[in-house]
């Protein structure tokens, strides 16, 4: 009797997580951030490529965990962005009270049961929630893509130099470059 192993088939079920589209970091938000609809639009197209290639879009939504400069409990700007809603109806919705979006969140149990094996990463603010997500040690079990053109800040060179601290720990790419692997 012989008998053969094999190996298990490789799993390729990425999910894109979008970090605090919310409506306080626009221009009628508390903490406009810079070019926050150019970031929507490419966020929106991600999800649109992610929609259209099967793979599960997860909202993360920061609530405040008491009086705050903005994100607080109930109001206007602490909700989802409605374009981003629009783009993601069916989206599960993890609310967060710290950067990382897996400290003290149901995060890690949604990748789970939707059988999560990568990440890819956008959404505001890119020094700060997306950084702090990306880097997260509950993410160290992913390969993580972090789509720069899809995610902000407060400034273009706070941006930039996120990005650029991030190039040597996870992929950044453009939604383009998603799309065309």
């Amino acid at each position: 009797l012989t008998t053969t192993l094999r190996k298990p088939p490789a799993m390729n079920q990425p999910a894109l997580i979008v970090i605090d589209v919310q409506n306080d970091y626009f221009a009628d938000g508390a903490f406009p951030l810079w070019q926050a609809d150019a970031a929507l639009s490419q966020v929106e197209a991600a999800v649109a490529h992610a929609r259209a290639h099967h793979v599960p879009v997860i909202l993360v939504q920061h609530i405040a965990a008491g009086p705050a400069p903005f994100f607080n409990r109930d109001s206007h700007g602490v909700a989802i962005h409605p374009r981003l809603l629009a783009a993601a109806p069916e989206a599960p919705v993890v609310i967060k009270t710290h950067a990382d979006s897996f400290l003290e969140t149901d995060l890690q149990a949604t990748l789970d049961a939707l059988g999560v094996d990568s990440l890819w990463l956008c959404g505001m603010m890119t020094h700060n929630c997306v950084t702090h997500t990306a880097l997260s040690p509950a993410a160290a079990r992913y390969p993580v893509t972090v789509l720069g053109d899809a995610s902000t800040t407060v400034s273009e060179i706070l941006h930039i130099l996120a990005l650029r601290a991030l190039a040597p720990r996870v992929a950044v790419k453009t939604v383009a470059a998603l799309s065309a692997s």
